[in-house]
């Protein structure tokens, strides 16, 4: 059973450049296949490191002792809590306890071979954002994008992985990117939503002149440091509110990437948010171009409508869906003027639906293959 209620694709195929009955310019591709020999490509899923143990073999004998002194035996953050229901399907819980999706074997079983999948993308959720000591962080990325090679992409040709970096200090992560842009298994770079700052700001753009040279999208995953509040409003009270207000922060983060010039100054970037629901995007679009033309003086670098660059640069993962019924998301895609944002993912072995229901019934052909297929290999070149 799909338990995402009432969320048909049906958007209609327009021509390049055709208006709606909105009036609203759709910059659409035709709906034709690509030459890509994939059937699925999933892109967003979550394996889990057993506990900093598994890590030791990929730091220098310092930095285990400093593990060892800290008494760092595990480093879960709170972004899902572990007995949080949405943060593993009861049948992907293993038996007696324990962290969903630590072992090949599990991800095998549970997500490669039932939904088909012939290409996943791992990101990794290991919390070396949180730390306030860069240098840690900066190790501990580096010794998580080891242990994923070995581990987990040396022993499964059908998955890649997001570079874990540690945002604390951008050119740290600039030369991490750098040190693994060779190994191809490694198609995009990974940044939490929620940071100390902006993701637009000039401290960032050490990570994303590194990803731009070697054709590497930057997935912004849902996610905070709990430094700040989630919300412009302050501090929650509950988890539901923090879960929930993952889409207020990406909807902040895309409007500093686009007004602060990131996609002017790297204009061959993508940016892919992962796990921030796709509803909003349409209503952010419209806000954005109004705006522009009464506030364009504040940001000049910009010369096209906002949403022009939105949907050249931006790509959004479908789980968790989040649009009330079908009629809904057909009006989204259409008011937001591209099919070509959507990617399909299943957010495993996070609970947004039951069995392999991930696809709301009733999709065209053309729209599922683009979603699956086409979109993903657009984005993703080295897939």
């Amino acid at each position: 059973m799909f338990v995402n209620r009432g969320m048909c694709l049906n958007a209609r195929a327009l021509k390049p450049c055709q208006k709606n009955e909105l009036g609203i310019l759709m910059l659409m591709t035709p709906n034709r296949p690509t030459n890509s020999k994939f059937r699925v490509v999933d892109c967003d899923m979550h394996p889990e490191v057993p506990d900093t143990e598994s890590l030791a073999p990929f730091m220098d004998g310092h930095w285990q002792d400093i593990m060892l002194q800290r008494d760092m035996v595990d480093f879960r953050t709170y972004n899902y809590p572990p007995k949080a229901p949405i943060s593993a399907r009861p049948d992907w819980r293993p038996v007696g306890g324990g962290k969903a999706a630590v072992s090949i074997d599990a991800v095998r079983r549970e997500l490669l071979d039932p939904f088909g999948i012939d290409i996943a993308i791992c990101n990794s959720l290991f919390g070396v954002q949180m730390l306030q000591t860069e240098d840690l962080g900066t190790v501990l990325a580096r010794a998580h994008n080891n242990y994923v090679a070995k581990t987990w992409l040396d022993e499964e040709e059908r998955l890649r992985a997001s570079i874990l970096i540690a945002t604390q200090n951008p050119h740290a992560a600039a030369e991490e990117i750098e040190r693994l842009a060779s190994d191809r298994r490694f198609v995009q770079v990974t940044m939490l939503v929620s940071q100390e700052l902006p993701l637009g700001k000039k401290h960032f753009w050490p990570i994303y002149a590194a990803a731009e040279r070697h054709g590497l999208p930057i997935c912004v995953h849902a996610g905070s440091l709990f430094r700040y509040p989630l919300t412009p409003a302050g501090s929650t009270s509950f988890y539901f509110e923090d879960y929930a207000s993952q889409s207020y922060a990406c909807q902040a983060q895309l409007v500093s990437l686009v007004a602060e010039g990131v996609f002017v100054k790297y204009p061959a970037l993508r940016v892919v948010f992962a796990e921030s629901g796709v509803s909003w995007l349409s209503g952010l679009c419209t806000r954005f171009d109004k705006f522009w033309h009464g506030l364009r003086l504040d940001i000049p670098w910009i010369k096209v409508l906002p949403s022009d660059i939105v949907r050249q640069h931006v790509r959004m993962t479908l789980q968790p869906l989040d649009c009330p019924d079908a009629s809904t998301l057909e009006r989204m895609l259409e008011h937001v003027g591209s099919e070509d944002f959507l990617l399909f993912s299943t957010d495993y072995p996070h609970w947004q639906f039951e069995g392999t229901d991930t696809l709301p019934p009733g999709l065209p052909a053309e729209l599922i293959h683009k979603i699956k297929v086409d979109n993903p290999a657009k984005t993703y070149e080295r897939i």
